[in-house]
């Protein structure tokens, strides 16, 4: 069950809004441009930021997810039909042959049990030509991000078009590594609604990563800093195997 952040018909709409600043994203961009791919599986696409940037760079994309609402804001900045998305997780994907999977933003942490994890693995193994690339991030447990979190408690209000003033708040709501549990809090200042959506986050170790994708079928080809934020965040660059 996707977090109400993504699923919620009132929650979907103004995600992008409090999530402007993707800058992380240009990463994934300058991997595609650097392995020369053309057809791209974009695995929890969410309301399809990263889907769009990579066709508008010419890419032929498929994007994946679990969350409706967020797969209607992204066909909305789709209006052409220019890429193909799919309500599922990544097992909903068939044989694409696929040149290059990715999991951008906290994806690859939503995953809370080892059998999800290897669920996910495998399914994007299935759409993956053979020698096709799997490309992902995942923060780094020693960075202790979510005690940030924890601080910085100060209320964000945004004027969202459309919609009108919102206010969001964030809570840290248990600690028990290698799990991370928080709330976000939204109150729509025109009507009063109040909305809250609960996630979990697995922070995984570099060796741990690394195994379950040998074990999974993927050959890692390459573990670098996320250009925007070094020290913090590990890139993986994987391959299909066989």
């Amino acid at each position: 069950m996707p977090d109400a952040i993504f699923a919620h018909p009132r929650l979907a709409p103004i995600y992008d809004a409090f999530d402007a600043d993707r800058v992380d994203l240009t990463a994934y961009l300058d991997v595609a441009d650097e392995l020369g791919v053309d057809r791209v599986l974009d695995v929890g696409c969410g309301t399809g930021c990263l889907a769009v940037l990579l066709a508008d760079g010419g890419h032929t994309v498929v994007g994946v997810d679990p969350a409706e609402a967020s797969l209607d804001i992204a066909r909305s900045k789709d209006p052409t039909g220019r890429i193909t998305w799919l309500h599922g997780d990544a097992t909903a994907a068939p044989a694409l042959g696929a040149d290059l999977a990715v999991m951008a933003g906290n994806v690859a942490q939503v995953f809370l049990t080892d059998a999800d994890w290897t669920r996910t693995l495998r399914g994007v193994h299935a759409a993956l030509r053979p020698g096709g690339h799997l490309v992902f991030e995942t923060r780094r447990p020693e960075y202790r991000a979510w005690e940030e979190w924890a601080a910085d408690d100060a209320p964000v209000t945004l004027d969202v078009p459309g919609i009108g003033s919102v206010e969001r708040r964030l809570e840290v709501t248990d600690v028990s590594l290698p799990l991370v549990s928080f709330r976000y809090t939204y109150t729509f200042l025109a009507d009063g609604t109040l909305v809250t959506s609960d996630s979990t986050l697995r922070f995984r170790h570099r060796d741990e990563v690394e195994t379950s994708l040998a074990a999974n079928g993927y050959r890692v080809l390459d573990v670098r800093e996320a250009p925007d934020r070094p020290g913090r965040e590990f890139v993986f660059i994987a391959e299909r195997a066989a």
